[in-house]
């Protein structure tokens, strides 16, 4: 059957979707608009990063006056613009090391793909060309972009699409035994990089076990691997800190961000990276080496102005802490649905998101649950995220504690919705 539009959506059963679109038209806050006119909780914050909200003025008057002034101008070899410099300079004085440098993309793949080829570049340059092994986590998500996709660890999102690159394995995510086994097996001399959540995110929400970033940071160091923290969502206030992995006492020597870091506003991302690993790009001898790498629209100004302006209302707002300040409001506004029978689990506490997680009963019955459980929030006025094994959330830092009640009322009404389906 023909579509209706030509419009091909990332993640989706097109057949299922035609016909079927939620259009939104509008938001304001922590709620956004139909073309029907219906008002919906953003329980996603749009895809984990509209972290404060919507329609904010400052985020349009920066963009227009940037727009007015320089619309658009690039970064490769000596170029510049004055947007790109000042963010650089903004995120790397909140880094956890200092001197760290940053580097632009239009968002999280990008960042991830350059994260990739820059542990493998920085071997390189200090004689250790060999060392270009990746290691992932086992529900690892690092955006579908070609090392993300190898790096990444949900099988289905490398099915299809012809084999991967044979430098890339993956360890259980909540094991840290299993990567020192692992960088055992591959040999250390050939390992660059250990990529890892502080949560994982669109693996199912899964937060860490005690002292497993601790012990991960520490292997990594003790056999020479960077350690990449993908900070893609939890950076910018989803844990109650800038970076979400600088609640933790480790230094990472690659970080990954982006989503937040505009509020979703407009595509941007930025690698962070630590004095250590950059060092070798930045001698200032003749000759010194040059990391051959960039996209098209890194640091551009108008993504940068956006920028500017999102850490100011962070900074304004005191927005980063609510992460932290809301994880138990958050967690005791999901734990409703705890004894529902057909939630075998609810994963909150950590930060301002949330997963519930269905049965297998419920799952070997109708595969297609957690998308009808998605939908059935969506009656209820509530907008959720259907994640593999269930549903997860992760409101917007703007989010009141009686919006988080509108979700601990829809949930198990849209259980109960589901239910009677399955």
């Amino acid at each position: 059957m023909s579509a209706q539009h030509a419009l091909w959506h990332p993640f989706a059963d097109m057949g299922a979707v035609d016909g079927d679109r939620m259009v939104i038209t509008r938001g304001e806050g922590s709620y956004v608009w139909d073309d029907a006119g219906r008002r919906y909780f953003d329980a996603t914050a749009s895809l984990w990063y509209a972290n404060f909200g919507h329609g904010r003025p400052e985020i349009t008057e920066a963009v227009s006056r940037q727009l007015g002034e320089l619309d658009s101008w690039n970064l490769f070899g000596y170029n510049a613009n004055r947007p790109a410099i000042e963010l650089a300079d903004r995120v790397a004085a909140l880094a956890p090391e200092p001197g760290s440098k940053v580097f632009f993309g239009s968002g999280g793949g990008d960042v991830i793909d350059t994260a990739v080829k820059l542990a493998r570049a920085y071997f390189a340059q200090t004689g250790r060309p060999e060392k270009v092994h990746v290691i992932g986590r086992a529900q690892g998500y690092h955006g579908t972009h070609g090392f993300g996709t190898a790096v990444g660890g949900i099988p289905a999102n490398a099915a299809g699409v012809g084999p991967q690159p044979p430098e890339f394995s993956h360890v259980a995510y909540d094991d840290a035994a299993a990567l020192e086994a692992e960088i055992q097996r591959v040999g250390a001399a050939h390992v660059a990089a250990f990529f890892c959540e502080p949560v994982i995110g669109a693996g199912g929400v899964l937060l860490p076990p005690e002292g497993y970033l601790e012990e991960v940071a520490a292997i990594c160091r003790r056999h020479e691997v960077l350690f990449v923290a993908d900070c893609v969502i939890a950076a910018w206030g989803r844990l109650g800190t800038w970076f979400g992995i600088d609640r933790w006492p480790v230094r990472p020597d690659l970080i990954t961000t982006a989503k937040g870091i505009t509020g979703g506003t407009i595509p941007l991302g930025a690698l962070v990276v630590s004095p250590e690993v950059a060092s070798p790009f930045f001698t200032g001898a003749p000759g010194a080496p040059i990391f051959r790498h960039g996209p098209t629209y890194a640091g551009h100004p108008v993504a940068c102005a956006a920028g500017l302006a999102t850490l100011d209302i962070y900074e304004r707002d005191g927005l980063i802490p609510r992460g932290r300040e809301l994880e138990k409001p958050l967690a005791d506004a999901v734990s409703g649905v705890s004894g529902h029978p057909l939630v075998t689990e609810v994963r909150a506490g950590l930060g301002f998101l949330a997963a519930v997680e269905l049965t297998a009963e419920v799952l070997d019955a109708d595969p297609g649950a957690p998308v009808k459980l998605q939908r059935a929030c969506r009656d209820e006025g509530v907008i959720v995220r259907n994640l593999g094994r269930g549903v997860a959330v992760s409101p917007p830092l703007v989010a009141a504690e009686p919006e988080l009640d509108i979700l601990a009322t829809a949930l198990p009404k849209a259980l109960d919705r589901l239910a009677a389906q399955v």
